[in-house]
Formats: structure tokens, C-alpha cells, sequence
């Protein structure tokens, strides 16, 4: 059988008191609510696993997978273009590629608090074997948009949306046999490993994406990249089923199901939010035509999903944890951060294309000095903060990218050609504005981190997850229709009076490109904006020092 690794018993021999519901109220007697003194109890149960491999090769599957599905996140960042020309989109009609980005982080939004519970009973592997086997169907269905009349945008949205919901499925799986397989220490330790990767996605994605397919141009080009999925899915799935196979519950299992209404709920409201956002004639306006009643019906269908958690017997979230002041402030930074770090990722590669007239791979490497400036800064950030603290550390890093898209707010047509010493003014610029981003991520997280128990360190890191990409959604959405709209009214109706042909087009392109770059330029001001709100957010909500977990 291999050998046998049991974690810990998660009741341990805290003390607990259990309290009825009164009779007067509906459902009396039906449920009980169990508390342990100072913080809710998430109910688990102990999993005795048949290890075939050992733990740390397991979780490095595991986590491979969701590194993979990370990458999926931003890959389209530097394919956006060659996607969007493949089924059919032209530059006047370039603003309904935005699904190709938003309908995956979506169904990573939708997906990503219903399916850790779930595998508390069905069990991580099985389920990690489903989101996995999810993620390869909607590649597949991604890689061959464009190919038959029917696989147009549509095809490609929805393809984007299922591979979605089995990456956003991967992170609370991830860490949650993190978990089981470790404790103590070793278990923050591999916490952080899974969450690690994760944010490993965003900073190797773009690159990923734009070196693969100009290295697989004569093999479908954007399309290997996600055909590629396919054998990376299957070798993590198969590894983990054949390494680690639950042999039975230390308890007996509750029945359990995803919980659909909740599912439905959160993907209704998601969905009418996008629809609000959804800029279906910039020409005249920003907004869609049914903003107002998208708007009103995505606020009432997600509160009532909020309403939904709240009542539920153990909701995802404990109830100590939302009514902290901290981890308010935290959650509502995070999402204003990927609001703002979406425009960088989306935005600059699009801008090295349509205005610095760079190749696929080259408006990737233009992301390079933000790329490197992450790491660098989430390391920085992770050593200031112990000295001076989360709110000084996180605050003084989200100013530093703020003043940096002051300064990207500046650029002009030429910008790739002016220099600093060796240095070009826009790669210093990016730089600086990715160790702004780097600066921020470990104390925010760190912060909420600190709100929990070691017990709830999972479930904290994949809510910090979960507000940033749903920053990203939101933003992305909101910014793309302010943008576009801006980008027609700045355009106008270009008049060519060239006698000659090819200096009408010459000039047309020209005025194309003055209109993107003024277009960026506007985006770049509001992200300095935003990033400025989330520092007042973080200055007025995270202690100055660190506290001990009591949630």
C-alpha cells in the first residue's frame, strides 16, 4: 500500500460549545452550529492518503498544474492581436476581444470558492483530476477558434471561460493538500510555495506566451501555446492520481455537492457586471446601452449571493474575519491593485504593437523590466515589511507605481528611442512600477495572513487571490469601454486629402496610432489614480505592526 502520512487531527483538543437555533425560528433544531472559542471552525475531516511518491514531488505536481493554468491568466496579453485576427476581429471592432481576457478570469472568479469545499468531501485529488481535465477542454476549445465558421468568437470566449473555471478550481485545491500533506511550520512553508506560483503566472505569462509562439510559428503559432496544455495537464493528473490515492475518511463524510445556486448566483452577477461594462458602440459612449438596469441587476444578484454566504451554516468566510477592519482594507486594496496592474499586463503590450509598431515578441519583451521588477520587489517587500511594518511597506510600494504611471502617462511616439544613460526612460518606468506592485503583494498578504489561524492560512491566500483577480475583471471591463470610447472620440473621422494612395494610408495610420497612445495615456493617468486610492485604503485600514492570528 506505500506508505501512510495522516495529518493531524484539524479539532484537535480545542474546546467547543454547540448552540441550537431557538424554536421560534424557521428550521429549529435542524442544524447546529459549531464555534470554537475566539474563531469558526471550518469542518474537515482527516484523509488517510496511500503515498506512492513522496510529499514534496506530490505538492510539486500539484503545483505545477496551477502554474501552468496561472500562466493561462496573461498568456493572451502579447496573443491578443493575432487571437483577435484569427476570429475574425478587425481594429474597428477591437474592443469585443475583451471577453478573450475577462471571460477567463470570470470563470476563475466563479470557480474558485465553491470547489476547495467541495473536495473536503469528494475528496483533492479527484476533484484536482476534474479541474484539471476542465482546463484541457476549454484549451482545446481555445486552440481551434478560427478553424471552422462556427469556432468564431463565441467559440473562443467560451473556451477561455471553461479553462477558467478549471484553473480558478486549482488554487484552493492546491492549497488545500498542501494542507493536508503538511503541518506545522512545513505547512506555511508549502503554503506559500502553492501561492508563490500562482503569482509566478503573471510575472512568466506574457513572455511565455509571445516566446512560444514565435519559436512555434510554423506550428500553429498562438495555437501550440495552448495545445501545449494538453500533455502538461495530463502528466500532473497523472502523477498525482497515481501518486496519492485517498484510501478513506478518519470520519464519515457528510453528503456534500457543489453548491449550484450559490455558482449560478456568483456567475449571473459576474456576468451582468461585464454586460454593464461592455462598451457595444464606443463610437457614441462609453457604456453599454443597458448599463443601468446591468448594473442594478449585477449589485442585487450579487448581494444576494453575499446574503446566501452569510446565512449558510459555515460560510466560506468566517464572520469574525469580515468584520475586521484590516481585512476590509485589505480585500478592497487588493482589488483596486488589479484593477491597476491589469492595465499594465493588457495595456503595454498593446501599446508596444498599435503605437511602437513592435512584433508579437517584442511588445512581450517590452513587459520585461515590470516582470523582473515584481519578484524583485514582493522579495524587498517581504523583508521591509518585518522592519517597518505592512501598512508603511504596502503603502509607500503602491505610491512608487503610481508615480510611475504618472510618468508612462507622458510617453510619446518615440519613447522606445529616449534614454537615461544607458537606461531607456521606459523601461525605468516599467521597472519601477513592477517593484511598486512587487512591494505591496507580500504585505497585503502577510497582513491577512496574520488576521488567521494557521488552519485558515489556505483559505486567506486564496481570497487575496480572489480580490485581485476580481480588480482585474472589474477593471479590465471598465477601462477597455472608457478607453475605446476615447480612442473613437479622439480618432473622430480622419480627413485624407493625400492625392496619392499609399500616403492616405501612411497618414491614416498615423492618426490610428496619435489616437491609441493619447487613449493610453488617459488609462495611465487613471491607474495612478487608483493606485493612489489604495494607498489612502491601506494608510487608514492595516495596523502599523503585525498582530497574531485569533480568526
Amino acid at each position: 500500500m506505500g506508505r501512510h502520512h495522516q495529518p493531524p487531527d484539524p479539532q484537535g483538543c480545542a474546546h467547543r460549545r454547540l448552540r441550537r437555533r431557538r424554536p421560534g425560528r424557521r428550521g429549529a433544531g435542524r442544524h447546529q452550529r459549531v464555534r470554537l472559542r475566539g474563531h469558526y471552525h471550518l469542518a474537515q475531516r482527516r484523509v488517510l492518503y496511500s503515498l506512492a511518491l513522496p510529499k514534496s514531488v506530490l505538492l510539486g505536481l500539484a503545483g505545477a498544474g496551477l502554474f501552468v493554468a496561472a500562466l493561462d491568466a496573461y498568456v493572451v496579453v502579447t496573443l491578443l492581436p493575432a487571437m483577435a485576427g484569427d476570429v475574425g476581429l478587425t481594429i474597428e471592432h477591437f474592443e469585443q476581444a475583451t471577453p478573450i481576457v475577462t471571460g477567463f478570469l470570470a470563470g476563475y472568479v466563479v470557480a474558485m470558492p465553491l470547489l476547495g469545499a467541495y473536495s473536503d468531501v469528494r475528496g483533492r485529488v479527484p476533484v484536482y483530476a476534474v479541474c484539471m481535465g476542465a482546463f484541457a477542454l476549454g484549451s482545446v476549445m481555445t486552440a481551434t477558434a478560427g478553424l471552422w465558421d462556427f469556432a468564431g468568437l463565441p467559440w473562443l470566449v467560451a473556451g477561455r471561460f471553461v479553462q477558467g473555471l478549471g484553473g480558478g478550481g486549482l488554487v484552493p485545491l492546491s492549497l488545500a493538500l498542501a494542507a493536508d500533506l503538511y503541518q506545522d511550520r512545513s505547512r506555511t512553508v508549502a503554503l506559500g510555495s502553492i501561492a508563490a506560483l500562482q503569482e509566478a503566472g503573471s510575472v512568466f505569462g506574457p513572455l511565455y506566451g509571445a516566446g512560444l509562439a514565435a519559436a512555434a510559428a510554423g506550428a500553429g503559432g498562438w495555437r501550440f501555446v495552448f495545445w501545449l496544455n494538453l500533455p502538461l495537464a495530463a502528466v500532473c493528473t497523472a502523477g498525482l492520481v497515481l501518486g496519492a490515492r485517498r484510501v478513506k475518511a478518519a470520519e464519515p463524510a457528510p453528503a456534500s455537492s457543489i453548491d449550484w445556486p450559490s455558482a449560478t448566483l456568483l456567475g449571473a452577477g459576474l456576468g451582468l457586471l461585464v454586460l454593464a461594462l461592455y462598451p457595444d458602440d464606443p463610437q457614441h459612449r462609453a457604456t453599454n446601452t443597458l448599463f443601468l438596469p446591468a448594473a442594478i441587476a449585477a449589485v442585487v444578484v450579487l448581494g444576494v449571493y453575499g446574503w446566501r454566504q452569510l446565512r449558510r451554516l459555515e460560510p466560506l468566510i468566517p464572520r469574525d474575519l469580515l468584520r475586521s477592519r484590516a481585512f476590509a482594507g485589505a480585500t478592497a486594496a487588493n482589488v483596486l491593485i488589479g484593477a491597476a496592474l491589469i492595465v499594465t499586463l493588457v495595456d503595454v503590450p498593446l501599446l508596444g504593437r498599435l503605437v511602437f509598431n513592435l512584433d508579437e515578441l517584442g511588445s512581450g519583451l517590452l513587459l520585461t523590466q515590470f516582470l523582473v521588477g515584481l519578484p524583485v520587489g514582493a522579495l524587498a517587500g517581504g523583508l521591509l515589511a518585518g522592519r517597518l511594518g505592512d501598512r508603511a511597506t504596502a503603502a509607500a510600494g503602491i505610491v512608487l507605481s503610481a508615480i510611475a504611471f504618472v510618468q508612462m502617462a507622458g510617453w510619446r511616439a518615440d519613447e522606445l528611442s529616449l534614454h537615461a544613460g544607458p537606461l531607456r526612460q521606459a523601461d525605468i518606468a516599467l521597472g519601477l512600477c513592477g517593484l511598486g506592485f512587487g512591494l505591496v503583494i507580500a504585505p497585503l498578504t502577510a497582513s491577512v495572513l496574520a488576521l488567521t489561524r494557521g488552519r485558515f492560512h489556505g483559505l486567506a491566500t486564496s481570497l487575496v487571490v480572489l480580490a485581485r483577480t476580481m480588480g482585474m475583471l472589474v477593471g479590465l471591463s471598465a477601462l477597455t469601454a472608457f478607453g475605446l470610447h476615447r480612442f473613437h472620440q479622439i480618432l473622430g473621422t480622419p480627413v485624407l486629402t493625400d492625392p496619392d494612395l499609399r500616403a492616405r494610408v501612411k497618414h491614416l495610420e498615423q492618426l490610428v496610432a496619435a489616437a491609441f497612445l493619447q487613449e493610453y495615456r488617459e488609462i495611465f493617468l487613471i491607474a495612478a489614480a487608483v493606485c493612489a486610492l489604495a494607498a489612502v485604503v491601506i494608510a487608514l485600514s492595516l495596523p502599523p505592526r503585525r498582530t497574531s492570528g485569533d480568526i
